[in-house]
Order: C-alpha cells, then structure tokens, then sequence
C-alpha cells in the first residue's frame, strides 16, 4: 500500500533481496529485518562499553521525542549498540537499562552478560532487532535475528571483547563482539531509504580511539553513499560535552556512572538532530 507524502518515514512495503543473501559475504542467522527491506528508515546504533549504551539510548530518545520513529524501525545493533537497539524495541527506559549491575571487566565467567541481560530482557524477543557478532570457528560476521533468538543471547554475544569478556553461545556457536569487523556494520543497513547511525566511539572529541574508529567509519559511510548515492544516511556522534564523560583511558567506557552522566546530554542531541532531520524532510517534501 502506498502512503502519501505527508510521512517521509513511510514507503511500500515488500521484501527485496539483500547483498548479503548471496554466498561468500557474511552469514544470516535468522531473517534479520534490517535486511529485508526496503524500509523508510533504520537505525545502526555502535559500539562504546557501558558509555555507549547510555550514549545511543540517549540519542535514540531524543530523537524519539523529536518525532522520529525510531522505536518501530528496524535497528542492527553493534556490542553496546545491541542493548540500545533491544532498549528501544521494547519501549524501556534508560532507568531501566541504567540501574543494571555492570560486572567486573575484565570477566572470564561464561554467560556473566546474559545472565545482567535477562535482568532487562527476560527472554524477549522482537523483530525489529539485529545485531552483528563475529562467529569464533569460521571467524565470519554474522547478522542475528531478533525475532529468532532471546535479545539477553543476542546483546551477550554481540558484546563478548575479545580478552575481555568470553564469547558466548547461541545455536551451538561460539561468538565473539561484532565490532571486531566494525564497529557498526552499517553496510548491512543498505535497505532503506534512510538510514541513521548513531556511533559512541567515532570523531575528533574522542581522542586518539575517536579519531582511528572515525576514519574506519568514515571509509564505511563512503562506500555505503556510493552504492546508494539515491538515500540518506546520516551520522551522529559524541560532541565535546558528551565526548568528556568518556575519559581517555578506554577501560571507563565500562564505568557505569559515566554511562548514566552522559544520557541526558545525548538527549539533547538527540532532540537537535529531530529537528534538522524533521527540517529536511520538510525541505524535501512535495508541495
């Protein structure tokens, strides 16, 4: 059915053939909907430990209230951005998500994330949620369906760091953090018309790691923006004020009341880029 132009965030619905069906690019556990497409909208939520949930589910919010629809559109979340997708699916708060213990890290008690997680997700599942993971026997990305698997499973297999935290198992597989391929896997996200990315780690204000995971996103984006020079994509990322709660030393992106301090200042940003996304969409919509 086609919806007028009144809603930008809304196309014809139909299920096309994704890239990443073909053999030999990356594996799909499940019928992840974040490529089965097209869709008018889907959001990438990246890595960034503990500040990168608070971070993502505080822009994720913002928007929210700005008018984007991001609750009811497909997200693939990486490592943190996995919680913030799952966070978002099902409609909690970050009062929810915020209260959580964080367990010590480094951590080498196996399912010690699924067992924090099932605090928040019980056994949930959603459909609107993928994440990245990287399989440890093949070493392959894989895309996990959240209508498949329990998020608990899934958000703990997508945020397994290597020499961190242990891998853990879904299906008979052993998985390690998605962002050992990248931190977003926004690639994956090529069926919609817009796609929205939302990056903890990435820019100048995040010192030397900001920099190196900005230039690796930056290629990523490049590439997505030549293949789909017809949609639009855009990236959101820490600005000085959140960027000072994440600290220089990388372990306290795990420290759970940096995570708490930088939501509301997320929101707000969240907020603004409502309004200039809302702007542009009013620039471009018919008369």
């Amino acid at each position: 059915m086609r919806v007028g132009p009144a809603d930008p965030w809304r196309v014809e619905s139909s299920v096309a053939q994704h890239a990443h069906s073909k053999p030999g690019n990356v594996d799909l556990d499940g019928q992840p909907a974040v490529v089965a497409g097209p869709h008018p909208l889907s959001l990438v939520y990246g890595g960034g430990g503990v500040f990168g949930i608070g971070y993502c589910v505080g822009v994720a919010h913002g928007l929210a209230a700005g008018g984007i629809p991001v609750a009811t559109a497909p997200a693939l979340g990486t490592s943190a951005g996995s919680w913030a997708a799952a966070t978002l699916a099902l409609g909690l708060t970050y009062d929810d998500v915020g209260d959580l213990e964080v367990p010590p890290i480094p951590n080498s008690h196996r399912g010690v994330l699924a067992t924090v997680a099932r605090t928040l997700f019980d056994e949930a599942t959603h459909p609107l949620v993928s994440v990245s993971a990287i399989c440890v026997r093949t070493r392959r990305r894989h895309i996990l369906d959240g209508g498949r698997y329990p998020l608990a499973d899934l958000v703990a297999a997508s945020s397994a760091v290597p020499g961190l935290l242990p891998p853990h198992r879904i299906d008979g597989r052993l998985y390690v953090d998605g962002g050992m391929w990248s931190a977003t896997s926004v690639d994956a996200a090529a069926d919609a018309e817009e796609v929205i990315v939302v990056a903890p780690l990435a820019g100048p204000h995040m010192g030397p790691l900001g920099r190196g995971a900005g230039l690796l996103l930056d290629r990523e984006l490049r590439a997505w923006r030549r293949r789909h020079p017809d949609r639009r994509i855009t990236l959101i990322r820490p600005n000085r004020d959140s960027a000072a709660w994440a600290g220089r030393n990388p372990m306290t992106l795990f420290d759970g009341d940096r995570a708490r301090a930088v939501y509301p200042i997320a929101y707000e940003q969240g907020l603004r880029w409502a309004e200039r996304l809302q702007a542009q969409h009013a620039d471009t919509r018919p008369a």
